[in-house]
């Protein structure tokens, strides 16, 4: 039944149905739509990068990074886990990928470029939206029931692009670290096996990369940069260790991907 909606769902995008598409999928169970939008993410990450090269990468970076940083606010409840979790877990684990994908056919420079474009995509979007919030919306008083869905817009908004200083900081920290470390680490694992082994590079680098991003952030985010900071344990095994799983899991299945990109990427781009 669940699959057959699945599909129902997907055909409702090629009609331009999306909130039928949003209610459909909101009836099936959340593991399924995870696996579909992993797999969704991988294959536009091939596309783009054979379609544009390694632009299309720098392109997927910069929109999974703001796309996963607005994903954080919604939390949904799995079967496998006790408490609700925030979403945003594949879109960051995919910029991993790209990063990987950067080090192996492009060279560390243009990997490294990628983490600063990715960074500076999310810091302009922000401006952007402060920007926009900073406009006087429309008072009510003056423009009563025929602009109400405008004034309501303006409040929602506020509440998922009004930037709190300590996520923002802990996520762009965090960003920073683990990513230049991917790509350290890759490079070197590369050079080590004389580029052999992509398998192994790509699973310990990740999987590595993962984890320090997880407990950077979380420490700055729950207890450094916390007015009312969390136990540490609290924070290690709930936040750090409670997504990390499923983060090796995304590592495990990805590593097919990079293969593939191996075969898609534009023979005159490839370095």
């Amino acid at each position: 039944m669940e699959i057959t909606n699945i599909f129902i769902g997907i055909l409702e995008i090629f009609k331009l149905n999306f909130a039928n598409f949003v209610q459909i999928f909101n009836s099936i169970s959340p593991e399924y739509t995870w696996i579909i939008f992993l797999f969704f993410c991988l294959s536009t990450i091939l596309i783009f990068l054979k379609i544009f090269g390694e632009i299309g990468i720098y392109i997927y970076t910069s929109i999974a990074i703001i796309a996963a940083n607005i994903q954080i606010l919604k939390l949904v409840k799995f079967s496998f886990f006790i408490e609700p979790i925030a979403l945003g877990t594949i879109l960051f684990s995919t910029t991993f990928v790209c990063t990987d994908i950067l080090v192996e056919h492009y060279g560390i420079k243009k990997a490294r470029k990628n983490i600063y474009i990715g960074f500076s995509s999310f810091l302009l979007m922000n401006f952007f939206m402060l920007f926009t919030l900073g406009f006087t919306p429309l008072d009510f008083d003056t423009y009563s029931q025929e602009y109400l869905w405008a004034i309501d817009n303006h409040n929602y908004l506020l509440n998922i692009f009004l930037p709190l200083p300590i996520f923002f900081a802990a996520s762009m920290i965090s960003y920073l670290i683990s990513q230049f470390f991917d790509v350290w680490f890759y490079n070197f694992i590369l050079r080590i096996t004389n580029k052999k082994y992509l398998w192994f590079r790509n699973n310990l680098s990740t999987i590595i990369s993962s984890l320090i991003d997880n407990f950077i952030f979380s420490i700055l985010a729950w207890i450094i940069f916390n007015p009312e900071p969390l136990d540490f344990f609290v924070v290690l095994f709930t936040y750090v260790l409670g997504t990390y799983i499923l983060r090796v899991f995304i590592a495990i299945i990805d590593t097919p991907f990079l293969y593939i990109a191996r075969f898609i990427v534009p023979k005159n781009l490839n370095e």
